[in-house]
C-alpha cells in the first residue's frame, strides 16, 4: 500500500508541487513554520534517508539545491535551512526553511496558516526560479 508522499507523486492526494525530475519531488509543506517551506522527497518510498544509495542520496541533495536557490528568491530570509527528521512520514524526506535565526526551524512553534491562493503563489513565484 501506497504512502501518503506515494500518494502526492502520483497525483492521487494534491499537493503545491514546486518542482520535479525523474527521480525526485518537491512541494509546499501544508502546515509551514515559514512561507517557502517545502518538502523534498525522492519518488521511490524509501523509509529511511540513510537508505538511499549513496549516489542518489547526493543527487538528492543537489536537486535540493536548486529549490533552495528558488525559494530564496522569493521568501526573504538569511538561509534556508535544512532538517531531516524522519519520524512522522515513512518516506524520507528533506525539509527546505527559510530562516533568519536557528529558532525559524523549531518543529514545535506554531505552524503558519497560508490561504489556497497564497500557497498557489508561493508555487508559481518559486517554480519559476527554478532551473532543473
Amino acid at each position: 500500500m501506497a504512502g501518503i508522499f506515494s500518494k502526492i507523486v502520483t497525483g492521487e492526494i494534491p499537493s503545491y508541487k514546486i518542482a520535479e525530475n525523474d527521480k525526485f519531488f518537491a512541494f509546499l509543506d501544508i502546515n509551514p513554520l515559514a512561507e517557502g517551506h517545502t518538502l523534498v522527497i525522492p519518488k521511490q518510498e524509501i523509509d529511511y534517508i540513510f537508505d538511499i544509495p549513496a549516489d542518489q542520496l547526493g543527487e538528492m541533495m543537489q536537486f535540493a539545491q536548486k529549490i533552495a536557490k528558488g525559494i530564496e528568491k522569493v521568501v526573504p530570509c538569511k538561509k534556508i535551512g535544512v532538517a531531516v527528521l524522519g519520524l512522522e512520514v515513512p518516506h524520507a524526506h528533506i525539509h527546505l526553511v527559510p530562516i533568519n535565526s536557528v529558532y525559524d526551524i523549531d518543529f514545535k512553534r506554531e505552524k503558519l496558516k497560508l490561504s489556497e491562493e497564497r500557497f498557489r503563489e508561493l508555487v508559481l513565484l518559486i517554480s519559476n526560479h527554478i532551473t532543473l
